[in-house]
């Protein structure tokens, strides 16, 4: 019986790892090789990722390989959306690509909207107006002259860049172009007005692959050097969301998903875009997906803020361990407090702590009076956030949501997950925790045709993860929080 081993290389806004998957009988079992963190640089007021720190780290991984014995049959990367690397005519690198959270495009898409409308550009590429789009940033870069973007011959999205640096060869993977906010979701090709108008020409960008297409093979000289040999990389579904959802253990179409971590991304896939009024009103969006299907979805600030307060409570000396943050919560008065987790002032203040404090006497709320009550107050926002979510959703769905799936590092956070199941009022699956690195290996699976299509693909993770059930509890008083919650924002 024949049996593959795919090496992914996993990348998240705060960290990295490279896992490795092997597939026999249906089955698909994985094993983590490295693990490495990602952070963002800030050099004179501007933020940035260090790509060649990530490269080196994926070669750690592929050097990790060679000490256990494995020789994958191919490799894949996949990483947040919307950030990218800019290219001069020789193939250099030019520069440190800047991060999603660097606010040099706050207010920048107000400003682009003078030039084309937005509900124009929501009905071009119906994605989500959020101000760190690709789109925003191409505009923002080329309105402080960023000289790096001036001199680009063209630009890849993160995990191309990522590719590229392992195979010398320059690809356009669908999914994750699809976050940029100029790609048209119904031609699956890019919109040269929205380019234009940012200030860049619409060769910067290279037309679209398709998820499972081959990029190449490693180089020569990296092979040589890690000696791993001559390995194929293919283009997985780049979009770390689109991976994760091509993961979903679902046993119908009728579901929604939410891919939980650093973002919280809740939606739903569907056969053809959604843009109306009511999604445009709505600011959903439409990303790519496995297949030719859409990632109707929406895009809610997450664990973010708890990271952010996490570290803020190490620098005083006070450090949570996981299970230890869940049993704070639980201690604490229920109900005591809610913040709008996608309230600008979240997104990257200097203190979240404080921000969470000021939101508060804002909003005229108690300010939370311990770490534990801080913590209740994120995870009770978060549940009550995707009620509304949800309830918008099933406004223009085509077909009944019957359950939740949540997929992604949150799925172990089972206080969370059933204060979600109580908010929303349906059952929550959790599983798989790994779902993005999941949907990476067996994207590489079709690749090679072990794998035919994304209901099979579902089949083999049913099969291979266990997964936990929540039903709803507790549902007058979560129904009041919710009315006492959409009161305060």
């Amino acid at each position: 019986m024949d049996q593959y081993t795919f090496l992914a290389f996993d990348l998240g806004a705060t960290s990295g790892r490279s896992v490795v998957g092997t597939l026999k009988a249906g089955k698909l079992e994985m094993h983590e090789l490295t693990r490495f963190p990602n952070t963002i640089l800030e050099i004179h007021g501007k933020f940035y990722w260090n790509i060649f720190s990530l490269y080196s780290s994926l070669k750690e991984g592929l050097l990790a390989c060679v000490r256990e014995g494995i020789r994958p049959d191919s490799i894949g990367v996949d990483t947040w959306g919307v950030d990218f690397a800019c290219l001069a005519k020789d193939g250099s690198i030019l520069g440190l690509p800047r991060a999603y959270r660097d606010p040099y495009t706050d207010g920048k898409p107000e400003e682009y909207f003078k030039i084309i409308p937005k509900e124009e550009v929501y009905n071009l590429t119906g994605i989500q107006i959020m101000n760190f789009n690709s789109l925003y940033q191409l505009y923002a870069g080329m309105q402080e002259s960023f000289e790096p973007l001036k001199k680009a011959s063209e630009i890849l999205f993160m995990p191309d860049a990522l590719s590229y640096l392992l195979t010398g060869k320059k690809v356009c993977e669908y999914t994750i172009a699809s976050t940029s906010q100029i790609l048209n979701p119904r031609t699956k090709q890019f919109d040269s007005s929205l380019l234009k108008a940012a200030g860049v020409h619409p060769d910067i960008l290279q037309q679209p692959i398709m998820p499972g297409t081959l990029i190449g093979t490693l180089t020569d000289h990296l092979a040589e050097e890690t000696g791993i040999g001559i390995v194929p990389v293919v283009a997985v579904a780049g979009h770390d969301t689109a991976s994760a959802v091509a993961a979903v253990p679902a046993q119908s179409k009728n579901f929604a998903y939410l891919s939980s971590g650093t973002w919280s991304l809740m939606g739903i896939e569907t056969e053809e875009p959604i843009i109306t009024k009511e999604s445009y009103a709505m600011n959903f969006t439409n990303e790519g997906g496995i297949g030719g299907t859409t990632r109707f979805l929406k895009n809610i600030c997450g664990m973010w803020i708890l990271e952010q307060c996490r570290k803020e409570w190490e620098k005083e000396g006070k450090r949570y361990a996981y299970p230890e943050i869940v049993a704070m919560a639980e201690s604490a008065t229920p109900f005591y407090t809610f913040i709008n987790t996608d309230d600008p002032s979240f997104a990257n203040p200097s203190a979240m702590l404080e921000a969470i404090r000021a939101f508060c006497l804002k909003t005229n709320q108690p300010v939370p009076d311990s770490d534990a009550q801080i913590i209740r107050c994120i995870f009770e926002s978060l549940a009550l956030r995707y009620r509304s979510v949800i309830e918008m959703l099933e406004q223009v769905a085509p077909f009944p949501i019957e359950v939740l799936h949540v997929i992604g590092g949150g799925s172990k956070n089972n206080l969370l997950n059933q204060f979600t199941a109580n908010a929303i009022g349906k059952p929550v699956i959790t599983g798989p925790s790994e779902g993005t690195a999941i949907g990476n290996i067996l994207i590489q699976a079709m690749a090679v045709k072990a794998v035919t299509s994304l209901s099979e693909m579902r089949e083999i993770v049913h099969a291979s993860i266990e997964t936990e059930k929540f039903l709803p509890k507790d549902s007058q008083e979560w129904h009041n929080a919710y009315q006492q919650f959409t009161n305060i924002l």
